[in-house]
């Protein structure tokens, strides 16, 4: 089995379902339909701004976890992410 992808801007899991796509329609494999679509970034948001807005879901998706180790998790994770690596 495959090692699980994950959205290069928000860490959203990535599945066939929810593929950003590209000027053309093709699908991008590095980002999910909410963060990119039509070959652009669906917002312009910083990485401390998106850590926020991710907290809420990941919380739904693990229960039992706190807010302090979503938030904490993210932030050692993010900074891994192509959209938000230091060049």
């Amino acid at each position: 089995m495959s090692e699980m992808q994950f959205c290069q801007s928000c860490a959203m899991p990535l599945k066939n379902d929810v593929l950003g796509t590209e000027k053309d329609g093709a699908p991008n494999h590095d980002y999910c339909s909410y963060c990119y679509k039509d070959g652009e970034f669906t917002a312009p948001i910083g990485m401390d701004e998106m850590i926020e807005v991710c907290i809420a879901p990941m919380l739904e998706a693990n229960e039992g976890m706190t807010e302090e180790q979503a938030r904490a998790g993210l932030k050692a994770f993010f900074p891994t992410l192509k959209r938000w690596k230091k060049a």
